[in-house]
């Protein structure tokens, strides 16, 4: 059997490869991990403890907030500020930035709390986003605009998946690696140091109720995925879960692409490039994948405001590959 590594400790040996490191960011990271336990925790027994259904409120996007959201919120907040590491805050479920006690902390932590939350009344996988930005200048007045950077700017990102098991992934630019949550014993294990995307998968994955408001370009490429052919493992098979961390995880492990277009519904998409797409195409770039918005990179755009929303296609890179030559033809 081999030998069991925590979370903490992997944290700290990586951190010790670099003489002169402060610590700062492995912390950051283990309270992250800290707070995905307690979240798990609460995910767990939520039909016991009335932590389900709606609180009553909305969010800056105008979507009905969860009991458990605002609980994962709170949660993540509260951990992010105990070591004074994180100056502020860009969440989901909050309008503008939150400055932390510790404003001269010299990270910007964006995040969405709990993804996937029209799947917790019914027990399916749902998930936490975060993505890490150092400041520019720690003397500043913390402001909206200094939170606005590329995803290239990114020293590390990762998401939880809250489903059969709880399993955290991250990365800092060095790989990704790969945990589950043993409830036995309350800590993260190692599952894989170096986690690859496989450079084909035959999965696709999007929301095909919204198939008829989309691109003719997406479309003809959705019919391609379903069509017969044995060289190419076609017709793919449909994954589509609701949650983006759980949906990019499947993919992570298993190839293919996820997708989630811009429209005549959403002309911009509906996922948020900060604290979705950012984050979980960093992890997917770092495993060997591709992520576009159909014209650029997506870690590549400028942000213009703290919740804006980009269409976003990642995955396998000759998945992706072949998903731009439909796009090229439109």
């Amino acid at each position: 059997m081999k030998d069991l590594i925590t979370l903490e400790e992997y944290i700290i040996q990586a951190q010790n490869k670099f003489p002169g490191a402060t610590g700062e960011l492995s912390q950051l990271l283990r309270d992250i991990g800290l707070a995905a336990k307690i979240i798990s925790r609460e995910v767990n027994k939520a039909g016991i403890t009335n932590i389900l259904g709606y609180e009553g409120s909305e969010n800056v996007h105008g979507e009905n907030v969860k009991k458990l959201d605002l609980f994962a919120n709170e949660q993540l907040i509260s951990a992010l500020s105990r070591s004074n590491i994180t100056c502020m805050v860009i969440s989901e479920e909050n309008e503008g930035i939150v400055r932390l006690s510790g404003e001269a902390g010299k990270y910007i932590v964006y995040m969405d709390p709990l993804d996937g939350s029209s799947n917790i009344d019914v027990s399916v996988s749902i998930g936490s986003i975060f993505s890490i930005y150092m400041r520019d200048d720690n003397n500043k007045k913390l402001s909206e605009e200094e939170a606005l950077k590329p995803g290239t700017e990114q020293v590390a990102a990762g998401y939880v998946v809250y489903g059969s098991s709880t399993v955290l992934a991250y990365t800092t630019g060095m790989g990704v690696h790969l945990f589950t949550l043993d409830p036995s014993l309350g800590e993260f294990i190692l599952n894989d140091s170096d986690v690859k995307i496989p450079e084909y998968g035959n999965i696709y994955s999007a929301d095909e109720g919204s198939y008829n408001f989309w691109d003719p370009g997406l479309k003809k490429y959705v019919k391609y995925c379903q069509e017969i052919d044995a060289d190419t493992q076609r017709p793919y098979k449909a994954r589509y879960i609701g949650c983006m961390a759980a949906d990019v995880h499947r993919t992570l492990l298993q190839g293919g692409i996820f997708m989630y277009p811009d429209s005549t519904k959403y002309p911009n998409g509906k996922l948020r490039l900060m604290y979705e797409c950012n984050p979980l195409s960093f992890i997917i770039e770092q495993a060997g994948g591709l992520a576009t918005d159909g014209n650029q990179r997506i870690m590549e755009i400028q942000p213009a405001s703290l919740h804006e929303c980009t269409p976003i296609y990642i995955g396998s890179k000759n998945n992706i590959e072949k998903f731009k030559e439909f796009f090229v033809e439109e």
